[in-house]
């Protein structure tokens, strides 16, 4: 391209942005029945929902399950099961800035809060070296750690603890090995 085409290429490239926002509104507009609604579309809430499948029935959500927060703790179904966590977690700042959950299980806090304190694993690096603050690969919680709700099971749930699959593995007592 030649010196003298530079300037002119440059303005074009300024305007284009100006040139193509009518084009971007109509392709982005939100008509919430547009004309090219077909039949395979799915109305759910007013709002086509493209599916791809004939006959599919959208149901309405649920309503979000409350969480619980009885702040019991609740036994563990395996060994180095995470703890879940028995209490609202709602507007808590979990980010790089800011852990919230550690104003309360951090050890210094724990005489006060009466929460439990995070493990020593929390403290540890990759290569099993304890560190004097916590790890990077255990700062953010909720990576394990899961708020209880009081939501029921969609389906059937046959899950068994590892204690009872022990206990009916032995044969009863007295009999025999």
């Amino acid at each position: 391209m030649s010196k003298r085409h530079t300037p002119l290429f440059l303005a074009l490239l300024a305007a284009l942005p100006l040139l193509l926002q009518p084009l971007a509104q109509r392709a982005f507009a939100t008509d919430p029945s547009p004309p090219t609604a077909s039949t395979r579309d799915v109305k759910a809430m007013g709002r086509p929902a493209f599916t791809g499948a004939d006959g599919l029935v959208v149901q309405q959500a649920p309503a979000m399950a409350k969480d619980v927060s009885d702040d019991q703790r609740r036994q563990r179904n395996y060994p180095e099961q995470p703890p879940v966590i028995p209490h609202t977690i709602a507007g808590y700042q979990l980010d790089l800035r800011a852990n919230k959950c550690l104003t309360c299980h951090a050890r210094e806090f724990t005489a006060d809060s009466q929460a439990p304190m995070i493990s020593v694993t929390h403290f540890q690096d990759r290569d099993g070296q304890v560190l004097g603050a916590v790890s990077t690969r255990r700062y953010f919680c909720l990576q394990c750690h899961v708020p209880q709700t009081d939501a029921q099971p969609r389906v059937v749930n046959n899950f068994r603890d590892v204690d009872s699959v022990i206990r009916s593995s032995r044969p009863p007592a007295g009999e025999g090995r």
